[in-house]
């Protein structure tokens, strides 16, 4: 039997959770391997992997009001065994086509029974081909604790969707999801478990990190609603990526008549989260509008800025790490070149930040340079 339009039925309409620090954008999806759609994403170290992000099963039981792949939809499904579905993976990954692996799938008789199916491929790929690659493995709605205990032995890393920020919004986009029990469950049961037990029977010896997604702009939610639900996250359940994916209308589907949402609300929404995660800001400082929105024509960083440091400026050759950080245009590494150089002598121009990385464009309005605000360059029109 030939698995190549199997798997080409399996892998469309997956939209990836990719790992890009820089815009969460897939860098290309357009890269083929015998006909089989390759995903390409920037992991955290800058590094660029070629990833076949796949299911088990386009059948799903689930009814998803955004999903292409709900419950009653008139489309061709497709459905692999766990061992048919890891040895077409390996001879992929043997012609250096792929370098990981994201293994979900469609809800079908539970998701108890959906889940062992995707432990029995992790554990085919680890035991009877000794893959030791990325694999990131879905758990479903309903998952077991010990089933999500196996998956972390076997996985890179482990996610499960939240699709919207709270109960009632999830009703509205999933309603026969529980928000409660069958999604954020299943994280809280994978943070006791990195803290209370020891991870040297995994693959790897380390536990997984954990990562969930937020479908944006489908039923009414706010920035607010969404940011407040990933500091939770970050803080409580030390999840590592918090992905924010815009609505695009699906056709056959309930919402295939609503309008699909701004890509600037995606952009913002990963700008504030890497603020709450990176960055040492609280939800409180966060720009909302009276709506509870984030501004689109402004970056979050430079929106606080303007409210906070434009009356008073960071002194740069004073300042603590903490306070550095919190200037646009000032990231990690700025902030030690900064810390590192003014060990010798003072920074008193423009030219000195830029010659170490910093970005002045943004900065400037908002820092003193030996006790004096930087001099504007005079424009001629």
């Amino acid at each position: 039997m030939n698995s190549q339009p199997i798997l080409a039925d399996l892998t469309q309409n997956m939209n990836l959770e990719t790992d890009s620090e820089i815009d969460c954008q897939v860098t290309s999806n357009g890269h083929f391997a015998d006909g089989i759609p390759i995903s390409k994403a920037v992991m955290p170290n800058g590094k660029s992997i070629s990833l076949l992000k796949t299911m088990i099963t386009s059948a799903c039981e689930k009814n998803c009001y955004y999903c292409p792949f709900r419950a009653g939809r008139d489309f061709r499904r497709a459905t692999f065994t766990p061992d048919k579905l890891a040895h077409t993976f390996m001879r992929i990954y043997y012609a250096k086509a792929v370098e990981g692996v994201f293994l979900s799938s469609g809800v079908l008789n539970g998701g108890v029974s959906s889940q062992d199916k995707l432990i029995d491929t992790a554990e085919i790929l680890r035991s009877k081909y000794e893959y030791r690659g990325y694999l990131h493995l879905k758990l479903m709605p309903g998952v077991e604790k010990d089933q999500v205990e196996r998956a972390m032995m076997l996985a890179s890393r482990i996610s499960i969707n939240l699709e919207a920020p709270n109960e009632c919004r999830l009703k509205l986009l999933a309603p026969k999801k529980n928000f409660s029990e069958e999604l954020i469950q299943p994280l809280k049961w994978a943070e006791q478990i990195r803290r209370n037990k020891s991870p040297h029977k995994n693959w790897n010896g380390l536990w997984p990190s954990s990562t969930t997604q937020f479908v944006v702009g489908a039923v009414g939610e706010t920035d607010m609603e969404i940011i407040s639900t990933s500091e939770k996250l970050f803080s409580q359940l030390n999840l590592k990526r918090v992905y924010y994916s815009k609505f695009n209308p699906i056709e056959d589907t309930p919402l295939e008549n609503h309008p699909a949402e701004n890509p600037w609300r995606q952009h913002r929404l990963y700008q504030s989260s890497y603020l709450l995660r990176d960055y040492g800001f609280s939800l409180e400082e966060m720009p909302f509008d009276p709506e509870g929105n984030l501004p689109l024509e402004t970056d979050p960083k430079i929106a606080w800025a303007k409210g906070n440091l434009t009356e008073d400026p960071i002194e740069i050759n004073k300042a603590e790490k903490e306070e550095l950080i919190r200037i646009p245009g000032i990231g990690h590494k700025g902030v030690q070149s900064i810390l590192q150089n003014r060990k010798h002598h003072k920074v008193k121009s423009i030219q000195q930040l830029k010659r170490m990385g910093i970005g002045t464009k943004n900065a400037r309005d908002f820092i003193l340079l030996d006790g004096k605000r930087p001099a504007r360059q005079t424009s001629f029109l």
